[in-house]
């Protein structure tokens, strides 16, 4: 029997919309939830995808999320953008301050978004990308689930504090990257633990703050940093810049709230934007001589190369779900 269904990318994204919405949510802020996971499936993260519905939908059930969230926009300065997404889901605030975004990196050359009072589950590439397609430069950070020991340290601190990055292309798909400030992203854990595998040295000690490969003490100990002391200040740069100066908690503050019905943290994003152009009118050309020279080298592969080609055969054949996954999902909607 086979363990696996094919499904279009619309197709997942058509599923998700269903059954958060049959959970009180919005039709606005269900399409865009469902838009990040039905885009992280067809880029095969699945940390980011499917796998995540079971914690949006227990978040909406705990009470903690607001179904009806109405996402409100603030221009505090003409380059400052705050959006304060009223207890609601990431995806949606972000949609709805993006083009305000947008609008003001192109009238003052750079600009910020603060995006405030909001649940994270997403990737930051999604954010990303969308912004590089409107031909924008951008920085994102957002902190994460409070997971992670600071160097030197044994005891959870940080959240896994991804930073992203992206540049347009002229003439292809953008340059973009999504890295967890951590070795690994904590959803890389739950999934190896989820699938009875093993992790690899280095990425994480237990609650004594001993080595260890088990996914579970992991989850139960703490994730370390990469880079050792170089991570371990980028993260805390996180954890500052995505908290604190926006307004938001640090990830151990979310901790000690003692929310654990399973869905996202609440917090803050931050994005910057600069509009090329106004720097220099020949930025982007002249990062495609860097990008020839990268590509003159054997066997070198670019940030988002792999979700690229993902994306591809997703359009072509689809997405293999697991069953079990697919069927805990379905019955999301009637539970």
């Amino acid at each position: 029997m086979d363990q696996a269904r094919t499904l279009m990318p619309s197709e997942i994204r058509d599923l998700v919309v269903s059954v958060l919405a049959a959970n009180g949510l919005g039709d606005e802020a269900a399409q865009a939830v469902a838009d990040v996971v039905a885009r992280a499936e067809a880029d095969d993260c699945r940390s980011h995808g499917l796998y995540r519905v079971e914690g949006y939908v227990a978040a909406l059930r705990s009470g903690r999320v607001n179904p009806a969230a109405q996402p409100c926009l603030h221009r505090l300065k003409p380059a400052l953008v705050r959006v304060d997404g009223d207890r609601g889901f990431a995806p949606h605030a972000a949609d709805i301050a993006r083009p305000h975004l947008v609008a003001a990196a192109r009238a003052n050359g750079i600009a910020a978004l603060a995006i405030t009072n909001t649940h994270h589950f997403s990737a930051l590439w999604a954010d990303l990308e969308r912004l590089a397609e409107a031909g924008l430069v951008a920085w994102g950070f957002v902190v994460g689930q409070c997971a992670v020991a600071p160097h030197g340290g044994t005891a959870p601190l940080m959240g896994t504090n991804p930073i992203a990055f992206c540049w347009p292309r002229p003439d292809g798909l953008p340059f973009v990257f999504d890295l967890a400030t951590s070795a690994a992203a904590r959803g890389e854990v739950e999934l190896r633990r989820l699938a009875g595998e093993t992790l690899p040295e280095g990425w994480a000690i237990d609650a004594q703050g001993a080595p260890t490969a088990d996914p579970g003490a992991a989850l139960s100990g703490a994730l370390l940093l990469f880079g050792g002391h170089k991570g371990s200040a980028l993260s805390m740069m996180v954890e500052l810049i995505a908290g604190p100066l926006i307004g938001e908690m640090t990830s151990r503050q979310v901790a000690a709230l003692g929310q654990d019905d399973g869905g996202p943290p609440p917090g803050g994003q931050l994005i910057l934007a600069v509009d090329p152009s106004s720097v220099s009118s020949g930025a982007l050309r002249a990062g495609e001589g860097f990008f020839a020279d990268a590509a003159a080298q054997p066997g070198l592969r670019l940030p988002s190369d792999r979700r690229y080609a993902a994306r591809a055969r997703s359009a072509a054949t689809g997405v293999r779900v697991p069953c079990v996954l697919l069927d805990r999902i379905r019955a999301l909607r009637s539970a």
